[in-house]
């Protein structure tokens, strides 16, 4: 069975001879750390999706999954621009304060110049996924919907907004999501069967709670979650949704949704432990990350980090993918804990 059918497997909540590994998505100051220690030779150049060396790495480790994300290594503005360039009002500048924070009238939100699907190029994404060898392929548009819109509105204004200009708050959800969904569907028409699992992220919570009530995220979030992963189980992927902190109060509605794999688990957020979310929902939905970044990976030892992942093969087993509990892993993580991160995996 290679890596692409366990991994398959593990998130359909079938038998696998063991858990899964992923390393995550270093950040790019990270990298040449990394190479240093394992002896790799960074110098090819990085192209945005992934390199030579990152993969010489991932291979190292025995990494089983690659993310091929096109959001923004594929946008092709033709003056440059970034997507979603529009977010604040240029003559306040780049301030707390988003385009629409004072609109109240849902017509306005047309008035401003929206990104164009034209200026997608999935080419290069899709080309990746082709060369991904015996690995899980996940990808798609991140979908960071609910940041996007705290950008539009500023974070303040955006959740206030919500009760006093809910009409506002839909007609701008409504632009951003029909646009990640259009450009969905031709990615997911141009990859075919070479992807295996949308992913896609949002972070709902903080350390100790969600952004805002359940009853809020029911009305402004779900439904739009929803949509995402139907559009997906229609073309045959598996559907896996990011969201760091602690989220633990809408685990239940992400399953009713159609979420089959959740990431990354940050273990030391509330009530986001090992323990608490084998007790709870172990068996229903795959489990991706878990192993803490924000303390024991940065501080602990290669053997506290190697007892930690046993551990969490116990706990949460066997509908597991072992992940760093934040994919962007920082450059205070010595190399020598990842090791031993991905080592247990097989012993």
């Amino acid at each position: 069975m290679d890596s692409r059918e366990k991994i398959k497997r593990i998130i359909a909540g079938e038998d696998a001879d063991r858990c899964g590994l992923w390393l995550g998505s270093p950040h790019p100051d990270t990298w040449a750390i990394y190479f240093k220690y394992f002896g790799i030779d960074g110098s090819a150049a990085h192209t945005g999706i992934s390199s030579p060396a990152e993969e010489a790495l991932r291979l190292r480790l025995k990494d089983d999954l690659r993310w091929i994300c096109p959001q923004w290594s594929c946008y092709r503005h033709p003056h440059g621009k970034p997507l979603w360039d529009n977010r604040h009002d240029s003559a306040r500048g780049l301030a707390s304060i988003g385009v629409f924070a004072e609109c109240e009238d849902p017509a306005e939100v047309e008035k401003i110049a929206w990104p164009s699907l034209d200026y997608y190029d999935f080419g290069p994404a899709v080309q990746a996924l082709k060369n991904s060898g015996p690995y899980y392929r996940a990808g798609g548009m991140w979908c960071c919907f609910f940041h996007d819109l705290a950008d539009f509105f500023g974070m303040e204004n955006y959740f206030v907004k919500m009760y006093t200009d809910p009409e506002v708050v839909d007609a701008v959800t409504r632009r951003v999501c029909e646009f990640y969904l259009a450009a969905n569907e031709r990615f997911f028409e141009q990859a075919g069967p070479e992807l295996d699992g949308f992913f896609f992220g949002n972070d709902f919570g903080t350390q100790l709670d969600l952004f805002l009530s359940p009853e809020l995220f029911d009305r402004f979030i779900l439904p739009w979650v929803r949509k995402f992963a139907d559009q997906a189980h229609a073309h045959g992927y598996q559907v896996l949704a990011h969201s760091c902190g602690s989220v633990v109060r809408v685990i239940d509605r992400l399953i009713a949704a159609g979420i089959q794999g959740l990431h990354p688990l940050q273990a030391k957020a509330a009530h986001m432990d090992a323990g608490t979310l084998a007790e709870r929902f172990r068996g229903r939905i795959a489990f991706i990350g878990g192993v803490d970044t924000q303390h024991l990976l940065v501080h602990g030892t290669p053997a506290e980090v190697r007892e930690e992942v046993f551990r969490i093969r116990k706990l949460l087993g066997p509908r597991l993918i072992i992940s760093p509990s934040h994919e962007a892993i920082l450059p205070n993580v010595p190399p020598e804990n990842i090791e031993a991160m991905a080592q247990a995996v097989f012993e």
